[in-house]
């Protein structure tokens, strides 16, 4: 039998298909968004699927059913913890923001409910930003408490094959008696920094120049807004900083470092992608080198879902959906190493590879 995970804060299921690519069943997944939850249902009939708020959610009644639960995973939702929230200095950061405070200790009231072997707390690389210090320590306290031993660490997903420099913060907890928890092995570089033993970092150029053609849709939506004249100028790779003065142009528009770094972004066939935000904006990247809008089939494949796994709801929710999620190939590594290190006789399963339909249309 596969070992078992609950995934809660699911959204589209990015964990789950790495974790089940690996050799895991997702035997439960939950999130509060209902177009999520469909996109669940449609790509995990397996897996019982809640939509509810992780406040309501017994997780009691979840162990009874299965009567041994192997693995919890899941990422409470990020802006309190984001370095957005510098911004908004009308909210509150962290745990003393009350969203942030009742999505972690939810978190560790299923990890308390369940008792598994191992979970995974995914969450923004900012989680370990001193700002967030009684966050981190709400995390190490709690983990200690029901028995288990951390090991933690900010993974940058370009270093192990996903086509995007997504950084996140990734806490691994081991049930006492168990032993340590090994992260893997770096196995890709930027190549101007090229770690031994290592392939290049995968391009955006490897993965999606494939399907860049022309199509009459990419016309409807106008990239770059009222600055759309200024992003056909902007180079691939670069964004707003390009009209500044420190950048040695001629004619300046913009104050240096006066906007998110996403503004005006254009990708860079020969690197990979900025990270994916959430919320599709006019004016916020990462566009298309071709001073356009991305498709949702282009994300998917930055993020590495396959081409057909199935996403509900409008073109902004699919977006939505994807910009939040776990990159399956960075999930499927962890799983992989879990799956080797805490489940004797299985290790053939971490072999296996998301099947990311590269070259097809």
């Amino acid at each position: 039998m596969k070992p078992k995970i609950v995934s809660i804060f699911s959204g589209a299921g990015g964990m789950d298909v790495g974790f089940e690519t690996a050799g895991f069943q997702t035997v439960f997944a939950t999130d509060i968004w209902a177009i999520s939850c469909n996109s669940l249902e449609k790509n995990f009939p397996k897996a019982t699927v809640v939509c509810d708020d992780i406040q309501n959610i017994d997780f009691k009644k979840v162990l009874t059913k299965h009567e041994t639960i192997d693995g919890l995973v899941g990422g409470p939702p990020c802006p309190p913890f984001s370095k957005s929230r510098f911004y908004r200095t009308e909210k509150n950061r962290g745990i003393d923001d009350a969203d942030g405070f009742m999505t972690v200790s939810n978190y560790f009231r299923a990890v308390e409910e369940l008792q598994p072997k191992f979970f995974l707390f995914e969450n923004v690389h900012g989680f370990v930003f001193s700002p967030h210090k009684s966050a981190l320590e709400m995390v190490e306290r709690e983990s200690t408490r029901l028995g288990y031993k951390i090991f933690h660490q900010v993974m940058n997903a370009a270093d192990f094959g996903v086509p995007q420099t997504r950084q996140r913060f990734i806490c691994i907890g081991i049930k006492n008696g168990l032993g340590d928890f090994g992260f893997p092995k770096q196995t890709h570089s930027a190549p101007n920094i090229k770690a031994p033993n290592t392939n290049d970092w995968i391009t955006c150029g490897d993965v999606i120049s494939d399907i860049d053609i022309e199509r009459e849709e990419d016309s409807k939506m106008v990239a770059g807004s009222k600055h759309k004249e200024l992003l056909k100028e902007i180079p691939p790779g670069d964004n707003y900083l390009f009209f500044t003065k420190e950048r040695g142009n001629p004619n300046p528009i913009f104050k240096w470092r006066s906007r998110y770094w996403s503004f005006l972004l254009k990708l860079s066939p020969n690197r990979p992608s900025w990270t994916i935000q959430a919320s599709h904006s006019n004016n916020m990247g990462p566009f298309h080198w071709n001073n356009r809008f991305l498709r949702i089939q282009e994300i998917k494949r930055i993020q590495t879902f396959s081409d057909d796994y199935i996403l509900a709801g409008s073109f902004k929710d699919q977006w939505r959906q994807i910009g939040n999620a776990v990159p399956p190939e960075l999930a499927r590594v962890l799983a992989a190493s879990l799956l080797k290190q805490y489940f004797n006789g299985r290790e053939t399963m971490v072999d296996r590879k998301i099947e990311l339909q590269y070259g097809q249309s």
